[in-house]
């Protein structure tokens, strides 16, 4: 019974984030639903052990993608 709920129930997508030092290095990995609080946290595509106690590599980052504005959004109504 609990799989017919869980089909109809919306599902949560966890994102990967990692935590990087005032230098850029990656100190550690979290997988939730929800950026974590706290500086130095920045999404990413996919956690790599061997990034951890290294520089981030740039292709890692997930690019923040604006949406486009629509023209009831321009105009205010």
């Amino acid at each position: 019974m609990h799989f017919l709920w869980s089909l109809f129930s919306p599902q949560r997508h966890h994102r990967y984030y990692a935590c990087l030092d005032a230098q850029g290095i990656c100190l550690s990995f979290r997988h939730c639903p929800k950026a974590p609080r706290g500086h130095g946290w920045v999404e990413i595509s996919k956690p790599n052990l061997s990034w951890l106690h290294q520089p981030l590599p740039a292709d890692a980052r997930v690019s923040l993608t604006i949406g486009s504005i629509s023209d009831r959004q321009l105009l205010g109504i």
